[in-house]
C-alpha cells in the first residue's frame, strides 16, 4: 500500500469523532465522568433528491437483513434491489419491501443498475473478495461484512480494487464506530492506564444459533437454492442444505470462530490503541463439542506479538473463542498497563488505574521473615534509612464505568459513517487496509492452528513474511 495511503488512513483514525459528520455518533463527556451525556446524533437536516443514495443488497440472509434494515434509517438512504441465491429469501424480500422489489440471484445484475450507488455484500466469506472486486470494476461503493476475505492472498488485491476506484468501502465490523469504544480510546490515550503491557479477549458462545446451526427451509433443494453457484471457486460436492445454510460450520466456505468472531475483538483493540496488527501469530484450535458433521473448529486460542509502533511499546495479546464455553456466552477484552486496566465489553467499559507504591513493603509473606534476628534488625535500619516515611500503599484512583444509552446501535453508526463518506468524500473508519489488518490475524490464526506451527506476518506491508 502506498506510503500516502497509509498516512491518511492513520490520520483519519486519530481524528475520528472530528471527522464523522453530521449523520454519525458523538459522546460528549462530562468531567466527572460518571454523569456522561450520552446521545445518539441523527442527521437534522433533509436529504435532498439529488443527495439520495440508493444500495444493493446483495446477501439476504441474517446480516443482510440486520444491515439493510439499519441501512435505510440512515436519512437518505433507499434500497434499489436485493439479491440472494435462495428463492425464499427473495419471496421475503418482496414481502418486506414491496412486490415491485426488484430481486435476482445473479450479483451482476445489482452491479449492473445504474440507480445502484453502493452495496451492501452479505455472502458468505468465500465470495467476499469477488464481489467486493467486482463492484469497484463497476464503479459502486462498496460496504462488505467482516472479514474482509476468506484467504489471505486477496487481501491486497481488495486494498488495490479500492485505491484504484475512487470508490469508498467500509468493512462491516462496527465496533470501529462505536462510541464506547472510542470513549475507552480517550481513556487509553489519556494515559490513565500508564504504558501498554498485555492484552487478552475473549468471544465464547453457547447456544445452538450460536454455533452457527441456523434454520433450514423445508423446500431447500436444488431447484430452490443456486448451489452450482455458491460452490463456485470450491470443491465441487451435491447439493447439501446445511453447507448452503449453515456454511460457517465449513471450511470452504467460511472462516471459523476466528473470522467471525476474533475479527471483532481485533477490531476494537486496534481502534483503541492504533494498533495495526501483530507480527507473529501462534493458534491453537479443535474441534472439540460440535461435532455435528462440520470441519470448522469450535474452539481457538490464539497468541500474538504486536510490534513496538509510535503509538505503543510491543505487547503480547492471547485471544479465546470457544463455541461451548457452558454459560450463556461473553465477549470482553482487557487492555493491561502498568498504571491500570481498561474492561471493555461490547457497548461499555471500566477503567481501573492504580499507581505502584514508592517504597516496598517487607514482612508479611516476604523473604523478611526468613531473615536471622540480627539482619532483621540490620535490614531494618537499611530500610528506615532509605524509604523512612515513604507510602508502602498502592494508589488507586476512582473506577470509571461507562455504558452506551439502551437502544444504542453502533451498526447504525457504522453505515451512518459510511454514507457519509460516500456523499463527501472523508475516510471511512474502516477501509479495506483497516478490515484487511483486523481480518489478517485471524486467517493467520486458522493456518497457525492448522500448521501447528508459528506463523509471522508484516502488519506494514500486510504480507507474510518467512
Amino acid at each position: 500500500m502506498p506510503k500516502n495511503l497509509d498516512m491518511q488512513k492513520n490520520s483519519s483514525r486519530r481524528n475520528f469523532i472530528k471527522k464523522m459528520g453530521g449523520a454519525a455518533a458523538v459522546l460528549a463527556l462530562k468531567p466527572d465522568f460518571a454523569t456522561a451525556e450520552k446521545r445518539i446524533l441523527r442527521a437534522e437536516t433533509v436529504v435532498s433528491a439529488n443527495d439520495k443514495i440508493r444500495v444493493g443488497l446483495i446477501g439476504a440472509g441474517i446480516i443482510g437483513h440486520y444491515d439493510i434494515d439499519t441501512a435505510l434509517k440512515v436519512p437518505g438512504v433507499e434500497l434499489a434491489a436485493v439479491c440472494d441465491l435462495y428463492d425464499g429469501r427473495l419471496e421475503y424480500a418482496r414481502e418486506k419491501f414491496g412486490a415491485t422489489m426488484p430481486t435476482t440471484r445473479d450479483y451482476r445484475e445489482i452491479l449492473a443498475r445504474k440507480d445502484v450507488d453502493a452495496v451492501l455484500i452479505c455472502v458468505p466469506d468465500h465470495w467476499h473478495a469477488r464481489i467486493t472486486r467486482d463492484a469497484f470494476a463497476a464503479g459502486k461503493h462498496v460496504y462488505c461484512e467482516k472479514p474482509m476475505v476468506q484467504r489471505l492472498e486477496d487481501g491486497l488485491s481488495v486494498v488495490e480494487a479500492e485505491r484504484k476506484s475512487g470508490k469508498k468501502m467500509q468493512v462491516g465490523s462496527q465496533r470501529a464506530s462505536s462510541i464506547a469504544i472510542h470513549e475507552a480510546r480517550k481513556q487509553y490515550l489519556s494515559g490513565i492506564i500508564g504504558e501498554l503491557n498485555f492484552v487478552e479477549g475473549f468471544y465464547d458462545r453457547w447456544t445452538s444459533n450460536g454455533a452457527w446451526n441456523y434454520s433450514i427451509p423445508t423446500d431447500a433443494s436444488p431447484e430452490t437454492c443456486d448451489w452450482d453457484r455458491f460452490i463456485e471457486g470450491t470443491p465441487k460436492l451435491p447439493f447439501d442444505a446445511k453447507r448452503f445454510f449453515r456454511w460457517r460450520n465449513y471450511r470452504n466456505y467460511g472462516t471459523g470462530v476466528a473470522g467471525d468472531l476474533f475479527v471483532h475483538l481485533l477490531t476494537g483493540l486496534h481502534t483503541v490503541t492504533d494498533s495495526i496488527g501483530p507480527k507473529r501469530v501462534f493458534a491453537i484450535g479443535d474441534l472439540n463439542y460440535w461435532k455435528d458433521g462440520r470441519d470448522a473448529n469450535d474452539l481457538v486460542v490464539g497468541m500474538m506479538d504486536y510490534p513496538q509502533t509510535a503509538q505503543h511499546p510491543s505487547f503480547p495479546l492471547v485471544l479465546r473463542s470457544n463455541l461451548a464455553d457452558g454459560g450463556a456466552g461473553r465477549s470482553a477484552f482487557r487492555v493491561v498497563g502498568s498504571d491500570g486496566v481498561i474492561e471493555i465489553g461490547w457497548n461499555d467499559f471500566k477503567v481501573k488505574h492504580f499507581k505502584r507504591p514508592k517504597a516496598d513493603g517487607f514482612g508479611g509473606y516476604d523473604s523478611y521473615t526468613s531473615f536471622s534476628a540480627k539482619q532483621k534488625v540490620d535490614f531494618e535500619k537499611w530500610y528506615n534509612a532509605n524509604y523512612g516515611g515513604v507510602s508502602t500503599d498502592w494508589v488507586v484512583g476512582k473506577d470509571i464505568e461507562y455504558a452506551t444509552e439502551e437502544g444504542y446501535d453502533d451498526r447504525y453508526d457504522h453505515l451512518a459513517n459510511f454514507f457519509e463518506a460516500v456523499r463527501t468524500g472523508k475516510p471511512c473508519v474502516e477501509d479495506s487496509a483497516f478490515g484487511f489488518r483486523a481480518a489478517a490475524p485471524c486467517l493467520l490464526a486458522n493456518m497457525s492452528a492448522d500448521k501447528k506451527k508459528e506463523l509471522r506476518w508484516d502488519p506494514s506491508k500486510m504480507k507474510m513474511v518467512k
